[in-house]
This record gives structure tokens, sequence and C-alpha cells, in this order.
């Protein structure tokens, strides 16, 4: 079996990503924390060729209606220039001041697809007075409307499709209601089959291709994020999250903790088991530590060697004392041989853990020079023990490495 770039599917890592590629996507449609993210993702891509395109819908609206009242003087029925003006023009400005709005992810999708439905009930009524008075339209205005709705207005594939059916039926029910003249009916029709056949073909290709590309950009971003041996996050994504989730902490007063975890004496446990042995040890405490710190803001890395780094955001003393107790029991519960240990006859950790509240002056920086400390307080204290630190931060001169003497235990 082949994904969609022609790889083999046994070089695809056990990923979300990955799985989807496998599984493939014939209807457009992904597991659903990837559906939300892929059309969260699409959305900000587009929105700056969504706003030109809704800019320059209201210019041609706009402009098609001063030129038929300069041609006509002045129009015989008022009704499609009250349905322009009053009707489609403002839909269409409400639905670009919604690209705007700080919840755009969520309302923008709902408010284009009711500006579209009143928009195209609009360009049927016009299409069906103008052939109910015989006026000669080279453009049927449905064929402009399933061209702006497939490709200009960021809709998914399925909600053009389905836009642009209900528009033929309301034409057709419309249309035969009023009598419209057969062959301009007729040819009308077709035109409009046509052009929905020809555009739904081009759009369903356009999002098969940009879903694939979606797929194979995050997975990359995802093998690069991840450390080769463990499987879990590496140091580089560590750098890049505690950054960013000091900022929020910042602006959001919430008090942020890292927790730094060392396999005691893991230089000895390879040199009496082996490298191989090691590295299967250090795959076990990477799962381990991963299913100890589990809700969405917490993270989970390998730091460097044998050591893990945990962020846990919105932290409160005890959630921290809670995770701290699920690490323990966890790496107890493996019970991986260690006759190497000058600690245990088993493989235990020495933990240190940070807990500060972020302020505006203070960088992240001291936030690990502080829980590296701890982990050393947990070392000098004889291993397999935690050390939790909190108003040394105060204190803390960050650059400077400090013993401390007033450790504590927990």
């Amino acid at each position: 079996m082949m994904n969609g770039k022609g790889l083999p599917d046994v070089d695809l890592p056990d990923l979300p990503h990955a799985r989807q590629l496998k599984a493939g996507f014939p209807w457009l449609n992904f597991v659903p924390e990837l559906e939300s993210t892929y059309r969260e993702t699409v959305l900000e891509e587009h929105l700056p060729h969504i706003r030109v395109n809704l800019c320059l819908l209201v210019i041609t609206i706009a402009a098609l209606s001063a030129m038929r009242a300069t041609a006509n003087g002045m129009e015989l029925n008022p009704i499609p220039v009250v349905l322009r003006l009053l009707v489609m023009i403002p839909l269409v400005l409400v639905c670009f001041a919604a690209t705007f709005a700080r919840r755009r992810h969520r309302i923008y999708v709902p408010i284009s697809m009711i500006t579209a439905v009143a928009a195209g009930l609009c360009a049927v009524a016009v299409q069906v007075i103008a052939d109910s008075g015989g006026a000669s339209i080279v453009v049927p205005r449905l064929e402009i409307y399933a061209i702006f709705v497939y490709f200009m207005l960021g809709s998914m594939f399925y909600h053009s499709l389905a836009l642009n059916l209900l528009m033929a039926l309301a034409y057709i029910a419309a249309g035969s209601l009023l009598q419209v003249p057969g062959r301009e009916f007729a040819f009308n029709i077709l035109s409009i089959a046509a052009t929905n056949v020809f555009c739904a073909s081009v759009a369903y290709m356009h999002e098969k291709t940009s879903r694939l590309r979606f797929l194979e950009a995050a997975l990359l971003h995802e093998m690069v994020a991840r450390d080769g041996l463990t499987g879990i996050q590496n140091r580089r994504m560590f750098d890049q999250h505690i950054h960013r989730v000091w900022n929020q902490a910042v602006r959001d007063t919430q008090r942020v903790a890292v927790l730094l975890v060392d396999i005691d004496c893991f230089k000895d446990y390879n040199d009496r088991y082996g490298h191989q042995a090691g590295d299967e040890c250090l795959r076990a405490v990477a799962v381990s530590l991963s299913q100890c710190a589990r809700r969405p803001m917490d993270f989970v890395a390998r730091y460097g060697g044998e050591e893990f780094a945990v962020i846990l955001y919105e932290a409160t003393r005890e959630y921290v004392a809670e995770v701290l107790t699920r690490i323990q029991r966890s790496i107890a519960e493996l019970n991986i041989p260690h006759e190497a240990s000058r600690v245990a006859s088993r493989l235990t950790v020495s933990i240190g853990a940070a807990f500060v509240l972020p302020g505006a002056n203070r960088t992240h920086d001291g936030l690990i020079q502080l829980a590296d400390e701890a982990l050393y307080g947990a070392k000098e204290q004889g291993r397999n023990r935690v050390v939790v630190l909190e108003a040394e931060y105060h204190t803390l001169r960050t650059g400077r490495f400090e013993r401390r003497g007033a450790q504590r235990s927990a």
C-alpha cells in the first residue's frame, strides 16, 4: 500500500496525520480532531484572498446595478435594484466583517453560508425576473454565483455543492412557477448544470490536493518535532513551548511548573545491560511520563540524554503534587531491573520541580534554572526522590546556579 506521495506506508510513523494518510479521504473528510484543525488552518490561510474577493463582489454588484440603470435610464422593475443594493451588498459586507472577528473560526462559516443562501435566492429572483421579461443576459447570474461560491468564498467542497444545488432547484421551481419561456429556461438550466459539473470537479480535486498537502506538512512538522528514539517531543519543541506558555501565563496570570526527570544511574544501566536495553528503557520511561501528564496544555519532552522535561500550565500545588505522585508510581510499575544502581534494585528517577507565577520582568530561563537546581538537590539528597522549589524563585539570579541547603522534598 502506498500513501499520497508514493511512499510505502511502513515508512510512516504511528501519528494521527500518518494514520489519516494511510486510511485516505475519498469523501474529503478527516477524523474529527484533524478535520477541525484543517478547516481552521485553511480559513486562516485564505482570509486575505476571501476579503479581497468579497470586496470585489460588492464592487461588481454595485457596478452592474449602475450600468443597468445607465443603459435603461430606469429599470422597469425596481425589485432587482432593491435586492442588489439593499439585500445582497449588506449581506456581503456582514460576511466581510465576520472575517475580522476574534472568533472568526467559529462564526465565519455559518455567516458565509447564510449570506450565500440569501444572496443566491436574490440572484435566482433577479434571473427569473429578467427571463420572464425577455431580457437578454449573456452570462446567467447563477453561473457567476456558482464560480464565486466554489472558488472565492472559502467554502468546503460539500458546502459549495449543496449551495449550488439548492440555487439550481430554486431557479427551476421559480422559473416553472412564473412560466419562463421554454427555450430560454432550458438553455439556462443546461448552462447552470454544465457550470456546476465543471466547477465541482475542479473544486473537488483542489480540496483533495489541499488536504493531502495539509497532512504531509503536519506530518513533517510532527516528525521534526519528535525525538527519534523515544517518539515524544524533542528539546527544540520544549524550547518553543516553554516560550509560548510563559508569555501566555504572564498575560493570563497563571502559574507554570517545570519538572525535570532524570533516570538514576543510567550510565551504569547501559554498562550493565547494553545500549539496546538502555534505549528500550528510555522509551518505556517516555511513555510513562506521557501518560502521567494528560491535560491539553501539559507537555512532555526528552530534554537530553536520560533527562526528560514536563511543563504544566495553569498548575496548582495539588496538581503538581498529583503529577509527581503519578510519575513515581508509573516508574515503579515499570519494574525494570537495575542491579547496577547505587539506589535500588529497580529503575528509579530523581525529579526536580519548579513552580512559579511568571512575572513580566522575568523570563522562562529562571524557571528552568530553578527546576535544574531542584533536580540537583534531589540527586544530592540520595536520588530516587522529588525536590520542589517555589519561594526560591523570588531571590533567583538567572544564569547563576546555586546549591540550596533548604530544599523541600515531596
